[in-house]
């Protein structure tokens, strides 16, 4: 079921998570299919539970073809539950980032280029990977929802962060 996100200056998106205590329950099931029909509805390149006003530690990702994100490259269909990421190294990279929680808008942040997420899949199997770049970015932008961080948050130039069709006036970008 396609459920609705909650905007940028709803309360609850700057709530801390809680874990998930038990895996392969229905409730579980059931979040994870709404929260997959919600993110393929808006072209979504991830999705935090509390981005529908779920407050437990799960986020979902996954990026092949996005109109969203021309440029981007493959990220796998991901389930991520109690997520912890370690950065490796200290390198930084700045980007654009979109957040379906704050439509309409582009800023350009800083995030570590390569880490190391480990978790659990929605049955309660560990994922443990190592990534970098656009994936690496991905990652720390979904996990940033779980602790009640949105992306303008972390932006270091305000001169950097705007509505997509003034940023972009030349461009295709497609946005919520």
């Amino acid at each position: 079921m396609i459920r609705e996100v909650l905007k940028m200056g709803d309360l609850r998106l700057l709530e801390k998570s809680q874990p998930v205590k038990a895996f392969g329950t229905p409730q579980l099931r059931e979040l994870i299919v709404d929260m997959r029909d919600t993110m393929a509805y808006l072209n979504g390149a991830g999705l935090a539970a509390p981005q529908i006003g779920v407050s437990l530690r799960v986020v979902i990702f996954g990026v092949t073809r996005n109109p969203r994100y021309p440029d981007a490259e493959e990220v796998p269909d991901t389930v991520l539950v109690n997520p912890v990421i370690t950065p490796i190294g200290e390198e930084m990279e700045e980007d654009w980032e979109g957040c379906l929680s704050v439509p309409g808008m582009r800023g350009v942040v800083p995030r570590f280029r390569r880490l190391r997420y480990e978790g659990f899949d929605e049955s309660g199997l560990t994922i443990d990977r190592s990534v970098e770049g656009f994936h690496a970015r991905v990652v720390q932008h979904e996990c940033d929802h779980l602790d009640g961080i949105l992306y303008p948050m972390r932006i270091r130039d305000m001169s950097q962060f705007g509505f997509v069709e003034v940023l972009f006036p030349d461009q295709d970008v497609i946005d919520e």
